[in-house]
């Protein structure tokens, strides 16, 4: 299975990427994760079988949608607060639940937000 984080210039996407990589192993699973950007996505596109697209790229959804639909890639924008998950754990739970789904788009759950957690402070 690989894995496609999609960031506007690939500084986000690269953390979010390492870290479900480090969860995928240590759950046991056959995944690939690797961090790409908006403009390098025509091109990245043709690796993936899901698309993780940064909370900040909401804006370009439907573009991606659009560009991913024919190749039946899946498709997750993932929730404001992703880069609180320092383990990976729920990134990798929202990949999981898109593979369930079979569609080939699946938005993602609404965002737990914790208390006093870290936020990125500068969105790629």
């Amino acid at each position: 299975m690989r894995i496609l984080v999609v960031c506007g210039a690939g500084a986000s996407s690269t953390f979010v990427a390492q870290r479900i990589r480090h969860a995928a192993q240590a759950a046991g699973r056959a995944f690939s994760a690797v961090a790409g950007t908006e403009q390098s996505l025509p091109i990245d596109l043709d690796a993936a079988d899901v698309v993780l697209v940064g909370p900040h790229l909401q804006h370009a959804l439907e573009r991606i949608r659009r560009e991913a639909e024919p190749r039946e890639t899946r498709v997750v924008l993932l929730p404001p607060d992703i880069f609180t998950d320092l383990d990976g754990s729920r990134t990798l739970a929202l990949v999981e639940a898109a593979l369930a789904a079979g569609a080939p788009d699946v938005p993602a759950p609404s965002p737990l937000q914790t208390e006093n957690a870290p936020t990125e402070r500068n969105p790629a």
